[in-house]
This record gives structure tokens, sequence and C-alpha cells, in this order.
């Protein structure tokens, strides 16, 4: 008879709901102390002041972006543009460097899970616990638990997403709104829409976030080289692993320092055990490393079974930190910081522009002189209302006129003003000849542009 046919194995298999433990320990509490410090900046910054406003609000509607002092408008789009290149390349810098420390301290997912942890396990209890209760039948304990512990992540989820918005709606105006239950149909949609993906990525997903769906796991590796800085496990060191007594000299068993407690593997909140190597899914918490160094100090060995080092230093070389990709990942980064911070320094507070009128080139006008019409658009891009005045200069005898003389706007206003200039004939050497357009803020802020002026040919 022929022999069965060998089943054939899945093409995807689910993966179990990673439990982690909490543990103590140096690098532990470097990421609560980062946890701390990210969300105080993120739900404290709507709430400073900054000259009588909010100190950071985009408002989408009036297209201003007040960031603390300065105001920028849709024209600024290049300073965001090179913020984002100075992201992406700090991102390639520190990985370089330091492997997924990004991942393991700032990244907004791991942040968020850190704290929907922090809640369940003040509700649900420690790993064993938390293990216990999902296997347990439906009891009315485990349903007021598991309540409590959705009630609160839910409410963490809407506060989130509502601050979120804070940031595009003044905040005092927002909160009274949802106080009153009066939301607009975009602040309402939008923060349910972000308290969702919070309550989604933090709460339902967590580490399938970073092991499915971002993409910083799939090109990390591209960054990486043999002097980047990567949690390792000392396989020279541990292996053979093995249990043992306490005092007993693991050599003479032929044992490694490893006594295969699985510690390592408990703390991870990806779940992947750190001692079959380095994986895409590790993102650099140094929860194993806190964990090993506990049982290690425990059994009486050295710490650093697990350690922050790299592949050249594990395999009895020198480690090299100044190496081509980081010198140049470094200056671009300076340059574009340094180019960033000037522009933003040098920025006019305002912005001017005389649009020719292209209905008539020219006319002549009085006493043998010669007019152009133009439009003058005018931006206060300061914080404060400004009141200007233009003038002009390059040929003896122009003069300028707008309707009005002077005119005031207010922050992010934008004046559209009928402007004429009319220039003596005989002032006029070519056809097109070439003038300064100066206009001046009550503040002292003036910004010149170039004239082109066009007469009669002389030929």
């Amino acid at each position: 008879m022929p022999e069965p046919a060998a089943a054939e194995p899945a093409l995807y298999a689910s993966r179990p709901k990673a439990y982690p433990r909490e543990i103590a320990g140096r690098f532990q509490r470097l990421r609560k102390l980062a946890v701390l410090a990210l969300l105080g900046l993120f739900y404290g910054i709507p709430w400073l002041n900054w000259d009588g406003r909010q100190a950071v609000l985009f408002d989408l509607p009036a297209r201003q972006f007040h960031v603390f002092g300065l105001l920028f408008l849709p024209q600024d789009f290049f300073f965001l543009a090179l913020l984002l290149i100075c992201a992406a390349l700090a991102l390639f810098f520190f990985t370089a460097v330091a492997g997924r420390l990004w991942c393991g301290y700032a990244c907004p997912q791991t942040v968020w899970t850190e704290v929907f942890l922090w809640m369940e396990r003040w509700v649900e209890g420690d790993r064993a616990r938390r293990m216990r209760l999902d296997k347990a039948p439906w009891t009315t304990e485990k349903v007021l638990r598991k309540t409590a512990k959705q009630a609160l992540w839910i409410a963490f989820s809407l506060f989130t997403g509502f601050t979120f918005v804070s940031y595009f709606t003044p905040r005092i105006e927002l909160w009274q709104e949802l106080i009153r239950f009066d939301l607009g149909g975009w602040e309402l949609f939008w923060g349910l829409f972000y308290g969702f993906a919070t309550y989604g990525n933090a709460g339902f997903m967590r580490e399938n976030v970073c092991i499915y769906m971002c993409p910083y796991a799939r090109f990390q590796s591209a960054m990486f080289d043999r002097d980047t800085l990567i949690i390792t496990y000392d396989q020279a060191r541990g292996e053979p692993r093995g249990g043992r007594a306490r005092g007993v000299d693991p050599r003479s068993r032929g044992l490694g320092d490893c006594v295969d407690c699985t510690l390592c593997v408990q703390v991870c909140p990806t779940g992947i055990d750190i001692r079959d190597g380095l994986q895409y899914e590790c993102i650099g918490c140094a929860a194993c490393i806190d964990a090993c160094d506990s049982v290690m100090d425990r059994v009486g060995y050295p710490p650093g079974l697990i350690r922050y080092t790299t592949e050249a230093a594990v395999q009895g070389g020198k480690t090299h930190v100044l190496r081509p990709r980081i010198v140049i990942y470094g200056l671009l980064l300076l340059s574009l910081l340094a180019a960033l911070g000037t522009a933003v320094a040098l920025r006019t507070p305002l912005t001017a522009e005389l649009i020719a009128d292209r209905g008539r080139l020219y006319r002549e006008v009085g006493d043998d002189e010669i007019e152009n019409v133009y439009t003058l658009k005018v931006v206060n891009k300061s914080t404060a209302p400004e009141r200007y005045r233009a003038a002009i200069s390059g040929l003896p005898g122009a003069v300028l006129e707008t309707d009005p003389a002077e005119f005031t706007l207010p922050p992010g206003g934008v004046a559209v003003v009928p402007t004429r200039i009319r220039v003596p004939e005989d002032a006029l050497e070519h056809r097109v000849s070439r003038l300064t357009l100066t206009v001046t803020a009550a503040s002292g802020a003036a910004i010149a542009q170039d004239v082109r002026f066009l007469g009669p040919s002389h030929d």
C-alpha cells in the first residue's frame, strides 16, 4: 500500500501572545524615564502658552503653524522638508552607531505599549497571573478585571486622541466643546480615529506592529555593520547551557555560564530568545540584559553574558566607532541642522511680491512720465500685527503709489495692494530698467525685491 502523504506545513502559524515579565535594572530605569519624559512632552506641550497664545498650534483652517515664538505659513514648507530629512539622517546615524536605540527607548509604539502594559499589570497582576487569567474560564473576577483593563485602555486612548487633536484645534476650545458634547465633526472624527489607533496599536496588536508592520525592522540590517552596538548573547561564554546547583563550577560539569532559566525570554516584549542570535524582532530594549545580569548576580557569575556590544568585539577584534558611514552621516546631519537653524534664525518676518499687470505693458501719463501698474502682495509672518509701507529706488524721479499708502496686517495676514510706479521718460535709457522695491514694517523689519520696469524703446 502506498504510504500516506505527509501533511504540508502551514504557510502561516499564529504567533503566541507575548506576556512580558516585569524586571528591574539600570536599562529599564532609563526606559521608564524616557517614557515619562516623552509622554510628558506630548501631553504637556498643548497646555503651554507663548505670548498669550497656545505655544504649539497647527491652525489648518487659517493655514498658520505656531511653534513657540515662530509663525510658519504654507510658503515655509521647505522648513518641514528639511526637518524631515534631518530626522531621517538622525535615524540612520544612531542606528549605525547603536542599533535599534530608537525602537527600544523613543518609538511611539514602544512608549505607548509600555504604558498599556503598566495598566495591564496593575489590573491583572504579574506575568504568571495574567497567563492563568487568560486560560481560566470566564468568572465574575475575570469579567471584572478584563472590563476594568479595557475601560482604562479606552479612556487613555481617547485622552490621547483628543490631546493629539488639541495640536490642531486650540485646547481650551476643544476641551470645552468636549465637555459640552458639542464637538465639530472633524474634531470628533480625528479624536476617535487617533484614539482607536492608539488602542489598536498599543493595546491590541502590540509586538505584532514591530514584527509584521514596521518597515524599519525590515531594512535596519542594511545600516548595521560589524561595529554597530547591538544586544548580543555571548555564546562562547554561555554554551553549553544547563541548570546547576549554586556554587558549582560550571566548567567542572562541562557547562557554560547560562543556567537556562529562560528569564531573558520571559521579559522580552516581542517574545524572542536572544540566545538564538540577533533577530529583526529585537527592538533593543535591553530587558534581557537586566534580567540576565540579575541572574548572574544571584549565582555569583560576572555580569555581561547578554550585553550591549559589537560583532567585532565578540569575535575578539577592536570596535571602530569612527568609520566612513558614521563620519558621512554625522557630517551630513550636522550640516543640515546648521542650515536649518541658520535659515530659521535669519528668516525674514515678512514676504513681498510685486506682480506686473499683464493687461498693459506701460502707459504715458502726466508730463512725459511712464507708468507701470502692479499688484503688491505682502504676507505678515510675525506673531504680532504689523504696519507696512513700500518705497522704490533705482532711477531718479521714480515714484511709487500704493492704495492705501500704509496698511496693517494681523499675524499671518495677507495684503493685496494695487500699486503704480512712475518714472520720468528721460530717466529711462533702456526698454527694460531695474528698480528696487523695499517693504518696511513699523518694527524695523524690511525686505527688498528687484522690479522690472518697462518703457518705450530707445533704439
